[in-house]
């Protein structure tokens, strides 16, 4: 090659390997070594975590540094799903039986936090959250006598209250959700909710189109079983969506574990075999203005990445994640898992075509 020519050649191979390769996942320090279940990016410099032993975590400065602590009187308890919406304020769901079942709120950054939520109806198990906006906000038990239910909040959760079961479908037998990452529940505009479910007779999504208060019901082609369906869900544009799951007693298999609707979850398609994720996955994440869009999943046995909203998928990383959250403009990612385990991911919406 002449070497007049090398400068040019140089400059479009940083350029090719810039457009193409994908960004990695840089590991933080999240302050505490309990496992966390629970993320929630509030923008490129404020993102929340939830664990075990009743925990937080909360960076404001893009995660250089975390500072973590546990709410007053939840030690007993395992947050499986956060909500921020800034530095000061966020909101924090606990699972298990009975009263175990909560919903906490700060609104001076994690220094105080308020009760706002605790279950009182035997047999159920409340698995996940989601806010349409900071007023309102639905989250969703497996079911008591029959039927799944959802309590909603109008005005930032002073009080919560439940729907009418008149507006549930009935639930199959051996039916519940996954608290596996706290986004088993989605929503979507001012009014639309979906929520994900598994059990030995099918999966299936759950839809409302009046703010959780009246829903219908679809099956999907994720796996079935008692450990296998729904784990979470996400919807973007005119009614597009993706569920991914699996069985979670098999985290390599990849059987079942991805499916794309077009018609805001009324029928489901499963991803081909070739072309889905590598294993069971726990969480699914859009990335807000991408080209596809751009979709991150997650799960024990790695990350997986979509530039054409869902329809092929690549691998990432093989290291395991429980949850997976993007910044509302989609600037940054933040995704949480075993013994405190933190990472952050950078240029989501640069990297959306050269993934695709």
């Amino acid at each position: 090659m002449p070497d007049s020519l090398k400068p040019i050649f140089v400059t479009a191979l940083l350029v090719l390997c810039a457009v193409e390769a994908p960004a990695q996942w840089v590991a933080q320090s999240s302050g505490t070594t309990v496992r966390l279940r629970g993320v929630s990016a509030a923008s490129e410099r404020v993102a929340w975590a939830g664990g075990a032993s009743g925990t937080y975590a909360r960076t404001t400065d893009g995660g250089r540094t975390w500072r973590a602590g546990q709410v007053p009187g939840a030690a007993e308890l395992d947050f499986r799903d956060v909500d921020a919406f800034d530095a000061e304020t966020a909101y924090l769901l606990a699972i298990g039986e009975g009263e175990r079942s909560r919903i906490y709120k700060t609104t001076d950054g994690g220094r105080s936090w308020t009760l706002q939520f605790q279950n009182r109806r035997a047999g159920a198990f409340y698995d996940c959250m989601a806010f349409w906006d900071r007023r309102r906000g639905i989250a969703m038990s497996d079911p008591a006598d029959g039927r799944f239910l959802v309590v909603r909040t109008e005005d930032g959760g002073r009080t919560w209250k439940q729907i009418d079961p008149a507006g549930m479908p009935p639930a199959l037998a051996g039916e519940g959700g996954f608290a596996a990452s706290g986004t088993c529940v989605a929503v979507a505009g001012t009014s639309d909710a979906w929520f994900g479910t598994g059990g030995p007779e099918g999966a299936r999504v759950f839809r409302s189109k009046d703010g959780g208060k009246t829903w219908a019901v679809s099956t999907t082609p994720l796996a079935k079983g008692k450990s296998a369906g729904v784990f979470s869900l996400a919807f973007w544009g005119e009614g597009r969506g993706a569920a991914v799951g699996g069985d979670y007693t098999k985290e390599q298999e990849a059987d079942g574990n991805a499916a794309l609707t077009p018609d805001g979850g009324r029928t489901w398609q499963a991803v081909h075999s070739a072309t889905r994720p590598r294993g069971y996955r726990s969480c699914v994440a859009r990335v807000p203005g991408s080209y596809g869009p751009t979709l991150i999943a997650v799960g024990p046995s790695g990350t997986d990445y979509s530039g054409d909203g869902g329809r092929l998928w690549r691998r990432l990383g093989d290291e395991g994640f429980h949850a997976v959250s993007v910044t509302p403009r989609g600037d940054a990612a933040w995704a949480v898992g075993e013994g405190g385990r933190v990472a952050r991911l950078d240029n989501l919406s640069r990297y959306g075509r050269a993934w695709n």
